[in-house]
């Protein structure tokens, strides 16, 4: 057992000591919070806010104490920062942009007539002289200014300075001078991240810029590689819930059935990415907040391990749950993004110590491909979610993965832990609840009643997951732990434009649909969510269309999402069982009769540029 730690102790800093969990089952009980909207839900907001019985009733009630109960984590220390650093093999390697077209030149093959337009696409046509940054930036102005669908999906842009950095990248073009493969390519990203020059109000009606200015160093990175920053992106309030309602700030619509949410916090970012404005954004995930909606819009979605992305000088939402990461329509471009903005920050204490992204051609762990399942806990999926997640199951059977059960304990307590967690961590630095929305003064109120014990058997029971987690990563190396993203085959706008104009707080659908999720974030395991296949919408909601002008084509089926997280550093091996499903989700749906395509309301902008070419 000692060899065995130093040997770990070698390969990371921070590892947990293994030790595996007690076994229990996994039951989950219905959840008791109301589901409240309208006048109701303004009313409770306020009560809530107003006075602290409402409340504490309400803190109980959701079942927060329960961990009181659990007598093993007195054996337990308290664990506050997940952060787990892979140690570098080789000291020195050095990491540069110019490495990076080494991944478009070896991966990329000719778009499909179903696909998105990528990275490489822009980067091609930029080389060959057949579009220019510029044109691309002045079409997507354009079609986001002049788009309502669109519009809403961006909270603030730029417009001079957008074209300004459309220009000087067109120049580098031609004279041959162009600092990387995202040279000139458009991207956007969440306002919950700083851009020098730029508001930032978290999706809320409140002023978040920081007094003295500065861009977070993931953005700045993407930047320093040329890519063009069309503006910064919707989000749900403060981050607060999965669904991406903001009726402040005006709700994104599904791109593939309007009649659903993009799924949140980071609504805006996975919006833009599957409705074909954008081949990349960046996004925060701090309870699933980059994987839900990545799952509910049919694209890729990277919460990478915990302390791996600097966004310093801007502080965290929730740090020891929240983290940045890429969207992307495919898994090249979610690689290419995700290794730029990793690349280590010598500012910051933590991501300093992280090895530089460098792309590998070689798995995590070579010729041991293990996938791990849980069965009661993927089981518990909504129908259309099993059906969709077992098919691409078989297909990695076939694909040289080996399935394997596994148990892990105190599931559902575990996700109550994080939500305490992240909700202590969220009111904290809440400025004020004035201007919020109702559904979020309930929910800060709430948070605010955490007693300092609670919260630090919460951090016992991270303990436990994290090091029950290490020994399951010892027990089987390369180990990716397999769930559905969400249990929930989407989630429908149930009363229509109503909620959309005064929100929804359903404490219990959110918890439903963070089931799988959130255990990445509380442990800082690395995890991405593939699309699958598409599903059937939900027939029953109630109430006036959102948008009654929009079209889903034809097809209102919505996306699946299938998740895999890794042992802390293990981004590489994600990638490679990302492909893997990629593979078989978009190359090969037509022989199935099944699998991915693009959005009906999807928008071809390398035709938009084509079109304005020729007006003018």
């Amino acid at each position: 057992m000692a060899e065995d730690q130093m040997s770990i102790n070698s390969a990371f800093y921070g590892y947990p000591v293994p030790k595996k969990g007690p076994e229990t089952a996994y039951v989950t009980k219905p959840g008791s919070n109301p589901i409240i909207r309208g006048i109701t839900l303004s009313v409770a907001g306020w009560a809530a806010a107003s006075f602290n019985f409402i409340a504490s009733f309400l803190w109980t009630n959701a079942g927060f104490s329960q961990l009181r109960t659990v007598r093993e984590l007195d054996e337990f220390e308290a664990r506050y920062d997940p952060t787990v650093i892979p140690i570098a093999k080789e000291a020195g390697t050095d990491f540069n942009l110019k490495k990076l077209n080494d991944l478009v030149e070896e991966r990329v093959e000719p778009t499909l007539s179903n696909r998105h337009h990528s990275i490489a696409d822009y980067h091609f046509a930029y080389k060959a002289g057949k579009l220019t940054p510029t044109a691309v930036a002045k079409a997507l102005l354009t079609l986001i200014t002049g788009t309502p669908a669109h519009k809403v999906a961006f909270l603030t842009i730029k417009e001079t300075r957008v074209l300004a950095a459309a220009e000087a990248s067109t120049q580098r073009w031609k004279a041959g001078q162009a600092l990387s493969v995202l040279d000139g390519v458009p991207v956007a990203i969440k306002d919950e991240l700083d851009l020098d020059g730029y508001e930032k109000s978290l999706g809320s009606s409140q002023d978040f810029t920081r007094s003295g200015g500065g861009t977070s160093w993931c953005v700045r990175k993407w930047e320093e590689a040329g890519a063009i920053i069309m503006g910064k992106l919707n989000m749900h309030e403060l981050g607060l819930d999965t669904t991406n309602n903001n009726p402040t700030k005006g709700t994104p619509l599904n791109p593939y059935n309007p009649h659903y949410y993009t799924g949140g916090s980071s609504g805006g970012s996975a919006y833009a990415v599957s409705v074909g404005l954008l081949p990349v954004t960046l996004g925060a995930d701090g309870g699933g907040s980059i994987r839900i909606p990545s799952s509910f819009c049919g694209i890729y979605g990277l919460k990478p391990s915990h302390g791996r992305v600097s966004m310093a000088p801007t502080a965290g939402l929730a740090y020891s749950c929240g983290v940045n990461g890429p969207l992307a329509s495919n898994m090249t471009d979610l690689e290419i993004a995700y290794r730029i903005i990793a690349s280590p920050d010598p500012n910051d204490p933590t991501s300093s110590l992280f090895p530089p992204p460098i792309p590998s051609s070689v798995s995590h762990h070579p010729n041991r491909k293990i996938l791990g399942i849980y069965n009661p806990w993927f089981d518990s999926a909504d129908a259309p979610v099993l059906n969709l997640c077992h098919a691409a199951l078989s297909h990695y059977r076939t694909s040289g993965y080996t399935v394997i059960p596994i148990s892990l304990p105190h599931l559902p307590l575990g996700q109550l832990a994080h939500a305490i967690t992240i909700l202590a961590e969220i009111s904290a630095g809440a400025i004020s609840l004035g201007g919020l929305t109702p559904a979020n003064k309930i929910l800060l109120s709430v948070a605010r009643q955490t007693p300092s014990g609670d919260f630090l058997r919460a951090q016992k029971l991270r303990q436990l997951l994290m090091r029950h987690l290490a020994h399951l990563f010892r027990t089987h190396p390369g180990l990716l732990i397999v769930t559905p993203t969400t249990p929930l085959a989407g989630w429908p706008i149930a009363h229509g434009a109503a909620d959309l104009a005064r929100g929804c707080s359903d404490a219990n659908a959110s918890l439903r649909n963070m089931e799988y999720v959130w255990l990445a974030n509380f442990t800082g395991c690395p995890a991405l969510s593939v699309p699958v296949g598409l599903a059937e919408p939900n027939t029953t909601t109630t109430g006036e269309n959102p948008a009654p002008e929009e079209s889903s084509g034809g097809d209102a089926r919505v996306p699946i999402g299938l998740m895999a997280m890794a042992e802390w550093g293990g981004e590489d091996a994600l990638f490679e069982w990302g492909r893997v499903a990629e593979e078989w989700a978009w190359r090969e749906s037509d022989a199935r009769g099944g699998g991915m395509k693009r959005p009906g309301s999807w928008v071809d902008v390398v035709d938009a540029v084509q079109t304005e070419g020729r007006r003018g």
